[in-house]
C-alpha cells in the first residue's frame, strides 16, 4: 500500500481545530496521522509543502459537468480535470443532465461516467420531481437506493406548493435532504439581470429580489410543517440572508451557501452586454453583496459553491437575455476565498471551512476534515502564488467567467483524492 508524507506545511483542518506546521501522514489512501509520525511509518512519496497549506479537499455543492447530451459544452473528463486543479475532491452534480436525473438509470449511469473519468467522488442530486417539470414526484427512494446524495429541482420551480409540500413530506420521510434554489417563476418573469439601476439603463429583462425571497419564505414554512432538511442553494440577496438567520434562530433544519461570484460581482460590474455576467441569479446590488459577506462571516451562510457552469461559445453569443446563463467558475474558487480573506471578511480557516468541513456536514459525508481514519482527499495550495486566467492556465472545456485575464493569486499545486495524487502543478 503507497505511503506518502506531506512535509512542512501549514496544516489547517477546521473540523479538528488544528492550525500548525507539521506533516500529514498518509497509508493505504486513508490519512493515518498528522503533525505526529506514526512509529516505523516509511513514506514511497514525499511532498514538500514548505510555505504552502495543507487543507481537506473541497466539495462543491453545486456543479455541472455537461456530457449527456451537452458534450460540446464540456465533458465530465475534461471538468474532473478542472476539478482537481481547483482543489476539489468532491462534486455535487445538479439533476438538470440531459437526460435528467429522475431514474435509477440515469443515476447509474452518472456513477459509470465518473468512473471512467477517474473520479469516482461525483454525488448525483436526484430530480424532485419527474424532468424537472414540477408536476410529478421523482421516486425519490429509488433515487437514494442508487446512491443519490440529495434531491432537488435545480434551478427550475415547483409551480404548485401542494406538489412542493408533498415532496419534502415524501423527501423527509426517507431522510433525504433537500437542495433547492428559491426561485418564483413568475415573478422571475425569464429575466437576465437585477431588477435595479443597470437593468433599466440597457432595457433588460429583470428579475426582482423578491422572486427568491418569495420564494424562500414559502420553503421555510413548508420545512417547518414537513421537517425535511433543506440546503437552500445559490443566495444572491440581503433579505434571504435575513430569513435564513431567522429561521436557524427558531431551530428549523436549514442550511445555505452562496455561489463565490456573488461575493465578488454585482450589478455594477457588468460590461454592458457581457455575456459572461449572465447568470442565475442574477447580480445584484452592492448591498447585497455586502450582507452575504456578513451572512458568511456570521456562519449564516455556512458553505460557498462554484455554481460552475460551462458553455460553449455559441451559448454566450447573440444578445444578452438570449444567452445561456452560468459561468465555468471552479478553477476561480479558491483565489476568491482567498480574496475575501485578504478584505477581512472572513478569516483562512473559515474560508477552508466553507469549502470543506460545512459542505461535508450538510451532505452527512465522512469527509471534509483531515481526521485519522477518514479518506485522504487533500488540498495543497500557495496562497501567494499569482497566477493568470487565460489558455494556458485553464482546464475547463467553458472559457466563460468574467475573471479571464486577470492576474488571480492563490493557486493549487497538489490535489489528493482517497491518497491518489490526481493533480500536481
Amino acid at each position: 500500500m503507497s505511503r506518502i508524507r506531506i512535509d512542512h506545511g501549514r496544516v489547517i483542518d477546521p473540523a479538528n481545530n488544528v492550525d500548525r506546521v507539521g506533516s500529514v501522514y498518509i497509508e493505504g489512501g486513508k490519512i493515518v496521522s498528522v503533525t505526529d509520525e506514526p512509529p516505523g511509518f516509511k513514506p514511497d512519496t514525499v511532498i514538500n509543502a514548505e510555505n504552502q497549506v495543507v487543507c481537506p479537499g473541497f466539495i462543491d455543492l453545486s456543479t455541472r459537468l455537461r456530457d449527456m447530451g451537452h458534450s460540446r459544452k464540456a465533458t465530465f473528463k475534461s471538468e474532473v480535470i478542472a476539478a482537481a486543479a481547483a482543489g476539489i475532491t468532491t462534486l455535487c452534480l445538479q439533476p438538470d443532465t440531459a437526460p435528467v436525473i429522475d431514474t435509477p438509470a440515469v443515476a447509474e449511469l452518472i456513477k459509470d461516467l465518473a468512473e471512467k473519468a477517474d473520479y469516482p467522488q461525483i454525488y448525483a442530486v436526484g430530480a424532485l420531481t419527474q424532468k424537472l417539470e414540477g408536476m410529478e414526484l421523482s421516486s425519490m427512494l429509488s433515487l437514494k437506493q442508487a446512491g443519490c446524495i440529495a434531491v432537488g429541482n435545480a434551478n427550475q420551480p415547483v409551480k404548485n406548493l401542494l406538489i412542493l409540500r408533498r415532496a419534502m413530506e415524501y423527501a423527509a420521510s426517507h431522510d433525504l435532504l433537500m437542495m433547492f434554489r428559491p426561485n418564483d417563476f413568475w415573478l422571475s418573469n425569464n429575466g437576465c439581470a437585477h431588477e435595479g439601476v443597470v437593468a433599466t439603463r440597457y432595457g433588460l429583462p429583470s428579475t426582482p429580489e423578491a422572486a427568491e425571497t418569495i420564494a424562500l419564505a414559502q420553503c421555510l414554512e413548508l420545512a417547518e410543517l414537513t421537517g425535511c432538511r433543506v440546503h437552500f442553494g445559490q443566495l444572491s440577496c440581503k433579505r434571504s440572508v435575513i430569513k435564513i438567520h431567522q429561521a436557524k434562530k427558531y431551530g428549523l433544519k436549514v442550511s445555505a451557501d452562496v455561489a463565490i461570484h456573488q461575493l465578488h460581482l454585482t450589478e455594477d460590474d457588468m460590461t454592458p452586454f457581457d455575456s459572461a455576467y449572465h447568470v442565475m441569479p442574477p447580480l445584484r446590488t452592492e448591498a447585497d453583496k455586502q450582507y452575504l459577506r456578513k451572512g458568511l462571516s456570521a456562519s449564516t451562510l455556512n458553505s460557498i459553491c462554484s455554481d460552475h457552469q460551462p458553455h460553449d461559445l455559441d451559448a454566450k453569443l447573440g444578445a444578452f437575455p438570449e444567452t445561456e446563463p452560468g459561468m465555468s467558475s471552479m478553477e476561480t474558487l479558491l483565489p476568491l476565498m482567498l480574496r475575501l480573506v485578504t478584505e477581512d471578511v472572513i478569516t483562512l480557516e473559515q474560508g477552508i471551512a466553507c469549502l470543506s468541513a460545512n459542505p461535508a456536514r450538510v451532505l452527512r459525508l465522512k469527509s471534509g476534515a483531515l481526521t485519522t481514519g477518514f479518506s485522504a482527499d487533500i488540498c495543497i495550495f500557495d496562497p501567494e502564488l499569482d497566477w493568470q486566467v487565460n489558455s494556458e492556465n485553464w482546464k475547463s472545456q467553458g472559457v466563460n467567467t468574467p475573471f479571464w485575464g486577470q492576474t488571480l493569486k492563490g493557486r493549487v499545486t497538489h490535489t489528493l483524492q482517497a491518497g491518489k495524487v490526481i493533480h500536481r502543478l
